[in-house]
């Protein structure tokens, strides 16, 4: 009987993106500046918090420096279309 190495199909799943660490399927996460930020909120007719939360430990955020009360805009791409969702950081 041969005895297959499965173990290193795992590293093909990884891609190089603005985050060495994040999964292939993983949606983008992006810090939004402050200007970006009043615009959606203005947009929205929201304050921050309002926005739903996410955590400041959260592995996406990982290189992203953020700070609490930072909005993060995720983009997740469902076929051809990209959906926007937008997070505000909680410790």
């Amino acid at each position: 009987t041969k005895l297959l190495n499965i173990y290193p199909v795992a590293s093909v799943l990884r891609i190089k993106c603005h985050n060495e660490k994040m999964h292939i399927l993983q949606p983008k996460h992006t810090k939004l500046n402050e200007k970006d930020t009043q615009e959606l909120l203005k947009k929205y007719n929201i304050s921050k918090s309002q926005l739903p939360k996410i955590l400041q430990s959260d592995a996406a955020l990982a290189n992203l420096n953020c700070a609490v009360g930072d909005v993060i805009k995720i983009e997740r791409a469902e076929g051809d279309k990209v959906h926007l969702y937008y997070r505000v950081v909680v410790a």
